[in-house]
């Protein structure tokens, strides 16, 4: 069986599993000495620590992988002054998405009206994070301490940096073409270590889903499946097809190949929930299943699963629509622009982190003038869809990058289009090794 199809098997296996556990947990007839065994010792224990060493080693990964991808990107460009133009596409096409994300959900919500039969929940609260000013954001873009900002995961500062670095590479003579095969040295041994995460895929996204929906259950769709269908939806429509055109219209490309392609990386998005855990599959599968040339592929996967949150402004469109039905106040024009321009912006200042959208929905909900309260209201399915919306993140990235290669001449369509094209290379290193 190929790897795609074991980690597809075990997610499956993970989320059947999970649910059945989570109907024992609740109210069957099973002698409660196997339940407790089965809660704290398999699901609290053995599920748990498997779930979390694989998060903690994607992770891990995050950081060497951007920086040095990004430095033998950006100092194979640098020489050709492409960087500038690279970087200008990738933006324009990442905020466009992301605006055109949040327009197809507040249309949606407004032609299904999920918010309309609902009740007030009187009895829960959410306490919003204070989003830093606009201001400080920016600023905090530039890092002072480099190494601060490795430690601390802080990927748009590490982007900076490597960007410097790379360019300072390729204008600095023989030092810097001597500096330049030392990271390149480096980069493919930081690529075979995520080569040897890939193997132990399977365990790790079948704990994960195992624990979550042994926690969770499916059952936690039902008193809110209008608003969480509605998310769905849109999520799939914009995942699915809006990808698909613009795929198809700018490159001439098959959008089947993508979808077919990206379903490993889906996988990992929709156990982890996180395109920052999930961007070492992410940039491993663009470049070798893709055929996008690496000196577009470390800048534009990087930078997407940074600031490319078109599945995080999908949720907010809904959730602003649907807590203003549920609180039976009209939206205005005016407050439908400012949505669209307040998510998309926003985007650019989310982490790449589980969860993340609800803080950025505050921000959202004070601009549109609605209460931050109702955040409260889509708690209990906000996990589930976030793991789905990750799935849709991580896609905008390839497709982007795709589009951005496609146009810079540094893609391979053979690659593309070779259905065993990451088999091959592997084999290739394998026998080399």
């Amino acid at each position: 069986m190929s790897l795609t199809n074991r980690i597809l098997l075990a997610m499956v296996a993970g989320v059947a599993l999970g649910s059945i556990c989570n109907l024992i947990f609740n109210g069957t007839a099973a002698p409660a000495g196997f339940q407790t065994i089965l809660q704290d010792y398999v699901i609290g224990g053995v599920f748990d620590v498997v779930g979390r060493i694989f998060v903690a080693s994607l992770k891990l990964l995050v950081v060497p992988l951007v920086f040095v991808s990004l430095v033998c990107g950006s100092s194979s460009l640098g020489e050709g002054s492409r960087m500038g133009p690279i970087a200008v596409k990738t933006m324009v096409f990442y905020l466009a998405t992301t605006a055109i994300a949040v327009s197809i959900a507040l249309a949606f919500a407004s032609i299904l009206q999920p918010g309309s039969d609902v009740q007030l929940v009187a009895d829960v609260a959410f306490v919003p994070t204070i989003p830093p000013p606009l201001a400080d954001v920016l600023v905090d873009i530039f890092p002072s301490n480099p190494v601060r900002a490795m430690a601390e995961g802080k990927m748009l500062q590490i982007i900076v940096f490597a960007l410097l670095l790379g360019y300072a590479i390729s204008h600095a003579g023989e030092p810097g073409r001597r500096i330049s095969a030392f990271f390149r040295d480096l980069e493919v041994v930081v690529m075979r270590m995520v080569d040897v995460l890939m193997k132990l895929a399977p365990y790790g996204v079948f704990a994960l889903l195992a624990k979550l929906f042994a926690n969770m259950g499916i059952g936690a769709i039902a008193d809110l499946a209008a608003y969480f269908f509605t998310v769905l939806a849109v999520l799939l429509v914009h995942g699915l097809v809006i990808y698909s055109l613009l795929l198809k219209t700018l490159t001439g490309l098959s959008p089947r190949i993508l979808i077919l392609k990206m379903r490993p990386v889906w996988a990992f998005a929709f156990s982890t929930a996180s395109s920052g855990a999930t961007l070492p599959v992410t940039l491993r599968t663009v470049e070798r299943r893709l055929g996008v040339h690496n000196t577009v592929a470390g800048f534009t996967v990087p930078l997407g699963a940074t600031i490319n949150m078109d599945g995080t402004a999908i949720m907010q469109g809904v959730a602003t629509v649907f807590i203003a039905q549920v609180y039976g106040i009209d939206l205005s024009m005016t407050a439908f622009i400012t949505v669209i321009l307040t998510a998309t912006l926003a985007s650019v200042g989310t982490a790449a982190v589980p969860g993340v959208g609800l803080i950025t929905l505050a921000l959202v909900l004070e601009q549109a003038g609605l209460p931050v309260e109702g955040i409260a209201l889509i708690i209990g399915v906000d996990r589930l869809l976030d793991m789905v919306r990750t799935a849709v993140n991580v896609t905008g990235d390839a497709t982007v990058s795709l589009i951005v290669a496609n146009s810079e001449k540094q893609f391979d369509e053979q690659v593309y289009l070779n259905p065993n094209a990451d088999q091959i290379e592997a084999e290739g290193a394998e026998k080399a090794a």
